[in-house]
Parts: C-alpha cells; structure tokens; sequence
C-alpha cells in the first residue's frame, strides 16, 4: 500500500521527515518497506531559483541576444545572455544556475532532451546561467519569452517551493492482512495520533447540501446480509473532463493514473479516507431504480475491462430497474454500460459497507483483485459512508460542476454495533510483561478511538469500534496498547538471560534467502515467483516420487489451476518454456516456493495438510557463449553441482551422505543427504516430462528441502586451527561392479578410517572390454593427515591397506595396478 507524505500531512500536522516516520511506523506495525522520492517536474527544478534582473543591455555583436545581471540571492550577481525578446530590468525571473538539469517540453508537451546549465561564452560575452521560458522548466508549453513574475519572494528561492512542486515521498507500507483499518491515509494518521499526540485533521463536508430533489432513484436492498448499509445520491449537470492538476497529482504519487474527475474522486476518497465508492453513469439506469440482489447463476455480467463474466449466485450485484439487468459487481468491479464517461452529465453516486466473506468468495472466483475488493474483503467502517458521500459529492461539485439532485438514501437496517471486551489490569501487566501506567493505558486506547467504559478497580470495558475488525478479544486489546506504548519501552526480562538469546540464530530466514537470492543472481540466476497452483497432468507424471494425496481447489479458477502444487519443478519449467519460446535461449531460474500436500488420517492419527517452503534451480542453453576462440559450452551436470555447493556453502550446511536421485524425475542425478535425510536432489530431467512441459531441451534441475536447510543453519562459526602438520595423498583404482555407487565406497572408507581420513574424490571413471561388461573403474584419491604428528610411511601403508581390506570384503573389489 502506498501512502503519499505530502496528503498524509492533510491529515496530521508532522514534524517528522519521511525517514523518521519509517522508524516511528514499522514500530507501531505498519511496517515501511521502501521510501520513494516522487518529483512533481522531471529534476524537480534542482539549481533553479527565484530570481532580479538588475540591467539589461543589448548584445554588440548579436542582435536578437541581451546582457543581463542577475540578483539570485547570491555574494554577486550574475551575467547572463538572453535571447527572449521580453527581457527587461526589474523584472522577477525563474533562473536555472550552472549545474542545474532542465526537463522541457516542446511544442507539442512531451519531453525533450535534458539540458544541464553551463558556463558559456555566448558571441564573446560570458553567461553564468539561463533564464527560462515556462516549456524549459516543464511548466508549460509556450516559448514566446520568458516568465515574468508578480511576487516578492526573496532572490534566491526555489523555484519548486515558489512554485509549490517541492518532492513528495511515497512511502510504501507491508500492510498486514488484519489492518484493514490502515489502508489509507486517515487511517495512518490515526495510528500517528496515538503516538504523536497530535489531532487527526478531518476533511470538512459542513458545505454540503441538497441543491433540488429533481432525480431521485428508488434504492433497494434486498440481500442485507451481504450489503448491511448502501448510500447513494444523483448529480445533475457535471461535465467529465480531465482532473485538475492537484487531483492528478495526489493520484500520481501513490502510482494511481488519472482517469477523469468523477472517477478521481472517487479513488482519491477511497486512499484517503479508504472508504470505496463507485459513480454510475445515471442516464444507465432507464427504469428509476437501483437494486442491490443476487443473480442466477450462470448470468452473464461484462465488465469495466470488456470480459464477458459468468456470476455465480452468491455474487452481489447492482441492477437497473426490476433486478434483471447487472450495472455492477458490488465492492469488486464496475459493468461496462453503466461506467461513466465523457458524455455523462449525471451520476448516481454509491457509497456501501459490504460483508467481508461475500467480498472475498467473489473476488476469489472471478479472480478480480481491485483497490476497492481489497479493502471490502478485510472489512471498511460502516459508519463511514455518510461522511464520505458528502465528501465526495463536494469534491466531485468542484471538480466538475452539477449539483446535488436527490436526498441521501441511506438503508441501514441493521446497524453495527461497537464490540465490547472486557479487560483486566492484572492481563494486561502479565501479557505484557511490566505495569504500564492505567492513565496512560487509558490514553492510548481513546487515541486509537476504543472508548472505555464500566471501570473499576479491576478493569474495564473496551468499546471496539467496527472498523477494527482485527481486535476482539481481550489480547488484542493488550497488543493494541504495546504497540503504541513501544516494544522498545518494555525492559528485558530478568527471566530471559543473555545466554539464552545467544541461543537464537543471528540471521533469519528472510535474511538468508536474500543471501542466497544475492549469490544465485551474481552467478546469473533470475529469480521467478509462480502460481501455487497446477495441473493435475503434472502430478500425474511425478506421481510414484509423490509422498502425499493432492490438495484439490474447491472453487478453481479452471481444470488447469484446479491442485495445489506437491513440487516446483513444472513451476520453473513453464517458466523455462515461456522465455524459451520469446527467443530467450540460455536461461537460469530460480524460485523459493512452498509445495502443498495432504497427509491422509492412519490408526491414532488425524490427516494434516502439510506446506513444505522449497528452492528450485532450472538451467537450459550454454554456460558459455560462443567466441572466435572456443565453440560455446553446454551447460552440465557439473555446472549445476557447483552452484549446489555454494548455497550449502553460504547456509554452513555440510552433506554427510549422497546417493542417486529418484529416477521418475531424474534421468541422472544426486541425492545429498544429512543424517540420512535428503536435503537437496539434483540433476538432468527425465526428457517426457520436460516434454511434458513442451520443450525438448536439456533442462538440468535442483530441489532444496529449504525447510531443512534454515534448521540446520547456524549463525555462530566454528574455528579450527590452520594444521600444523601436512596432509598426505594416495591414489587407489578400484575395479568393481557396475552396480556399486560412489556412495558406497564413501561410506565405508569413512567407516574404516574415521582418524586420518580427511577426504576422498573421484578423478576418473573407466569402463572397457578388458574389466568385463559388468565391472567398471573407480579412480579415488584419499587424503589422510593426523593434526598431532607427521604421518610416517608405516603408517600411510597401514592405512591404505586396511582400506584396501574393507573395499575386497564388503564391496568385492580389486585393486588395478
């Protein structure tokens, strides 16, 4: 959610910059993550200033050129050639100093070059700056002369702030699901007045009143379990047209695009006041009447988009008339004959509360994401469209002109009463963990506009109001007074020791999947994020190495979004293919997921869903390009066991075991292991299933059990002293059966000699007629070193052969000389 720092102001008076309200926000819950600089004008009229033209004289050797002095506010004033024919002493002038960028238009309003001011020589006389005509600082389109202002601002001021175009910030706010309450600037500025202690500014709608009542609708409501209150009112001859500069601009620095002025008002009250509106075109409306029903299913409905809908029979709509006809999807999206437009000269202005699941259940279904649906489905005020509506019928009066048509209709049958909850002051001290003053308790509660009633010396009652949806119980009360008392205020418990907290990793997961996003990109990756959902033709091919049932979708969107995914490999494989088939030819991805899976009930044990958070890596094309120096290389097996290594690198994980990976979804790979518990498979793809995908290529694979990997990670580093002594090499070829694996032979040479042993590798495989059709040759070098002592000899030869022991007896191999 973006919030603008200039309209949040509106709102509440701050003394703060925008980078100390992202301290002051993220403690009270309302978690900033990014600061953005918004500039009214490209360069935001940096190095341009407020300035006097002191003298002006023509140019002896240019006739359309003039010599200037000019007073900005500086030691000396400044020389200046001039090419307007308006140029004139004791004129107030705009101008850019040297080092200054400018952003002009050109005649037609869109952008030109950018201009960085110089010192120059101008047919031999010295220019210290430029200036500017209104097109050269993006004000404006005309180039006849230069501006010449009516003011008396001091020489020397900006220009951004003369001509109030200072930067705005847009703060960009992780809202959380539960704060419904926060998703607008009144409702930040209510969280600020909490911690502030300053009032919250209310815009003012006391202008507004009923001008005729020569259009009034009859309004209808006959589901009031989904629509509990619906206002509405008519605005006669208002013309559509572009929004003013200032409406346009607060829409533009939270990322909004202006669309008209009817439809800016109402997105500028939903941000500012989020409260969600919607304008009808009034002449839509043939017969008279707005209803608020259901229709059958299977209803056709299009939309403000132009998609043809099909309605199912618990979406709430807006009809025309007797109820047939939909104008409108309540709270998710507008119908495309009822929008308005540059032809519309009257509105019907609606403004609900709406249930929250009935929201959300058709948001869901039609898979229609909108500013509005997203603050219906988390619960608005349902004290607030009154307010609203007059607010915005004001707004939309001076906008673009009409008047108020109609009384407010206002059907709220069923109003929603405040929710009380009873407090204890002994709860409160114990959750929190130390005794906050009550006066002050009592302060933060009314703050936060939770009255408080039936004291006594034990507690007291909480009136919640309805737009806090996320506090009913009597622990939400208490976390509403930390977090505005501060986490930073409560002491460290006596009970939870320095030791105990050196017990908790430094680094968490989401820190150390940055590090591990940051090493795959600087080695190429390309992060990916994909739907959790999936075909069941993918679960399918994968399903011997499946270990749990499908969790299947109750309401999909289609047959091929209709399980939860089990694995991520067909989530980076249609990844691969979409870029594959854009031309994209070498490619690394990668994508922290979570896969999804039922676990069925057994004897003693209830069935469970389980979510397991994994990282999947896909490569395809080259590892290298090709040069005038070598052919471009493949990428490999070996290629992707590198990349492996690193991650387990980076997470401190150490594998203790490997054995080869599942053959269902590998045609080679390896499985490493951590106390015989997989811990990432890797390898090439079985060629049908990257078919499946519909490619053809090559697609080498990694799948990291993240879950298990962020277990065994840990913060503190273990040391060891540099070895004193030196490590010593021996080569052993081991002539064995095909079927025995590297595994294997790891294994039990770690089993044989756990002292000296430090490593042992694999330099070459071999295979030919003269071992016979069933035997292969393993090349490995074991590296032995003692850190007490320089090995001898005797010992090396003691030790070699108590390996070569173990490999002819329990593996059953020879020794290739």
């Amino acid at each position: 959610m973006n919030i603008s720092y200039k309209w949040l102001t509106q709102f509440i008076d701050l003394e703060q910059s925008p980078a100390e309200l992202d301290h002051i926000l993220t403690s009270t819950g309302l978690e900033v993550d990014s600061i953005e600089t918004v500039e009214a004008v490209p360069g935001g009229l940096a190095g341009v200033v407020i300035g006097t033209v002191l003298t002006c004289q023509r140019h002896p050797d240019a006739d359309k050129l003039s010599i200037t002095t000019v007073d900005v506010g500086g030691e000396q004033p400044l020389n200046i050639v001039c090419g307007a024919p308006n140029v004139a002493a004791g004129q107030r002038v705009v101008v850019a100093t040297v080092g200054a960028t400018l952003y002009p238009t050109n005649g037609a309003g869109t952008p030109a070059e950018p201009l960085q001011i110089k010192k120059a020589k101008i047919r031999g006389a010295a220019s210290e700056g430029m200036i500017c005509a209104e097109d050269e600082i993006g004000l404006g389109q005309s180039h006849a002369g230069i501006m010449v202002l009516t003011t008396d601002v001091p020489n020397g001021t900006p220009a951004a702030r003369y001509f109030q175009l200072e930067a705005d910030h847009r703060i960009e706010i992780g809202l959380t699901p539960n704060r419904a309450d926060a998703a607008s600037h009144l409702g930040v500025a209510r969280d600020l007045r909490a911690v502030l202690g300053k009032p919250v500014k209310w815009p003012s709608a006391e202008a507004f009143q009923v001008h005729s009542t020569d259009f009034t609708l009859d309004v209808r409501v006959e589901d009031t379990e989904a629509c509990p209150r619906y206002t509405g009112l008519t605005i006669n001859d208002l013309t559509v047209k572009e929004s003013p500069d200032w409406l346009k601009k607060r829409l533009l620095s939270i990322g909004l695009t202006p669309i008209n002025n009817v439809v800016d008002v109402t997105n500028y009250v939903l941000h500012g006041l989020g409260q969600p509106m919607h304008a009808f075109d009034a002449d839509a409306i043939t017969s008279g009447a707005v209803v608020v029903k259901t229709l059958p299913a299977g209803t056709p409905f299009v939309t403000l988009d132009g998609t043809e809908r099909k309605l199912t029979a618990t979406d709430l709509m807006i009809c025309n008339g007797d109820g047939t006809e939909g104008m409108c999807i309540g709270g998710v999206f507008g119908g495309k004959t009822s929008g308005v437009s540059e032809k519309t000269t009257r509105i019907f202005l609606e403004c609900a509360y709406f249930s929250p699941a009935s929201i959300r259940k058709t948001a869901q279904h039609h898979g229609l994401k909108t500013d509005a649906s997203f603050r219906y489905e988390r619960g608005t005020d349902p004290n607030m469209p009154p307010f609203a509506l007059k607010y915005a019928a004001l707004l939309i009066q001076e906008v673009a002109g009409g008047h108020v048509s109609s009384d407010i209709v206002d059907l709220y049958p069923n109003p929603i009463q405040d929710f009380r909850v009873a407090v204890s002051y002994k709860n409160i001290d114990r959750l929190i963990g130390i005794k906050i003053d009550y006066e002050r308790v009592h302060e933060i509660l009314h703050a936060l506009d939770i009255q408080t009633v039936d004291l006594t010396e034990n507690g007291f009652t909480a009136l919640v109001p309805p737009y806090r949806v996320d506090v009913t119980r009597e622990a939400d009360v208490v976390e509403e007074i930390l977090r505005i008392y501060g986490l930073d205020n409560v002491p460290l418990s006596d009970h939870l020791a320095a030791d105990t907290l050196s017990d908790f990793p430094v680094v968490d997961a989401n820190q150390l999947q940055a590090r591990v996003g940051q090493l795959l990109a600087a080695n190429g990756f390309v992060e990916t994020m994909s739907l959790s959902m999936t075909r069941p033709a993918y679960h399918d091919a994968l399903r011997p190495s499946l270990p749990l049932a499908d969790v299947r979708l109750l309401n999909p969107l289609s047959e091929e979004l209709s399980v939860m995914r089990q694995s991520l490999l067909f989530s980076v494989l249609d990844a691969l293919v979409y870029n594959l088939n854009r031309r994209q030819r070498d490619l690394k991805l990668f994508e922290f997921g979570t896969t999804y899976g039922h676990q069925p009930a057994t004897e003693g044990k209830a069935g469970k869903y389980v979510e397991n958070p994994r990282l999947a890596l896909a490569l395809v094309g080259d590892q290298t390009a090709e040069t005038w120096q070598h052919k471009a290389q493949s990428i490999g097996f070996h290629d992707l066991t590198a990349i492996v290594k690193q991650i387990l690198s980076v997470l401190r994980v150490q594998p203790t075991g490997q054995q080869p990976a599942d053959s269902t979804v590998f045609q080679y790979g390896l499985t490493y292991t951590l106390n015989q518990k997989p811990i990432v498979t890797f390898g090439l793809v079985q060629p049908k299933l990257a078919k499946l995908a519909d490619t053809k290529q090559p697609v080498y694979y990694a799948d990291f059990d993240w879950k298990a990997l962020l277990k065994q990670y840990r913060a503190a580093l273990a040391y060891t002293e540099v070895p004193r002594f030196p490590d010593v090499r021996r080569d052993l070829s081991l002539v064995i059966d095909k079927s025995v694996t590297f595994e294997q032979i790891d294994r039990l040479a770690k089993q044989t000699e756990r002292k000296l042993l430090q490593r042992l590798t694999v330099f070459d495989v071999f295979e030919g007629p003269q071992l016979g059709t069933d035997k292969k040759a393993y090349a490995v070098s074991f590296t032995l070193q003692d850190p007490t002592q320089t090995l001898t000899d005797t010992v090396i030869d003691k030790t070699m052969q108590r390996l070569i022991t173990a490999f002819e007896r329990d593996l059953g191999a020879t020794i290739r000389k």
